[in-house]
């Protein structure tokens, strides 16, 4: 692995801490979306070291759920409240 992966490795845990102890929810959201890019370009990097391709379309799929819930749940807070 390269040193590239450790430091994503290190991002992604950082942004979990922040989507764990965040102060509001908006933290909290904010924190996921951005652990979500960061866990797809560990997955793309990981993709080019190894050369497999299949994980670009995992990649693809997880880039496309993150969206889908960060919308479903943005959207949830602005019709209901604050959870």
């Amino acid at each position: 692995m390269s040193y590239l992966m450790y430091i994503l490795l290190l991002l992604s845990l950082l942004c979990l801490l922040r989507v764990l102890l965040g102060p509001t929810i908006w933290d909290r959201i904010l924190g996921f979306n951005l652990f979500s890019a960061i866990f797809i370009l560990i997955i793309l990097l990981y993709t080019v070291i190894e050369d497999q391709a299949y994980l670009m379309d995992v990649a693809l799929v997880y880039a496309l759920l993150g969206f889908i819930s960060i919308v479903f749940i943005t959207r949830f807070l602005q019709k209901k409240g604050d959870i």
